[in-house]
């Protein structure tokens, strides 16, 4: 994987792998990783910053040359097995899940002040 179109596949499908699984709608790494932030663990999104500012030297042939290739493949395996693990179901299931516990503590604080304000006024 040591060619040097093969850096810019590797971002293509990064690109690709944060639209299916962050939902990330840009066209461009540098933009989609922009947004994907707060989403990405920090070692993630550093390896992800490591291929976007590498991504406009990429499309140039002579500045392609220039790139540390072995060190940008590891960081597009690292952000690609990273966002390959992302399990949608089980996203929306936590996203799902928190929402109930917090409508469940809700209802309990609501039943807590209930009780209290119905001891005060003496009906309990």
């Amino acid at each position: 994987m040591s060619d040097n179109s093969d850096i810019q596949s590797q971002i293509t499908q990064t690109v690709q792998l944060l639209r299916k699984k962050l939902g990330v709608q840009d066209k461009t790494l540098t933009a989609s990783i922009r947004k994907a932030k707060r989403q990405l663990p920090r070692r993630i999104y550093k390896q992800a910053l490591l291929l976007a500012n590498a991504e406009p030297m990429a499309a140039h042939p002579k500045l392609r040359q220039v790139l540390d290739t072995p060190k940008l493949v590891r960081a597009s395996e690292e952000v690609q097995a990273h966002l390959s693990g992302i399990n949608l179901a089980d996203r929306r299931l936590g996203w799902f899940l928190g929402m109930l516990g917090g409508l469940a503590f809700n209802l309990i604080v609501l039943s807590v002040l209930l009780l209290i304000f119905l001891w005060w006024q003496g009906f309990i």
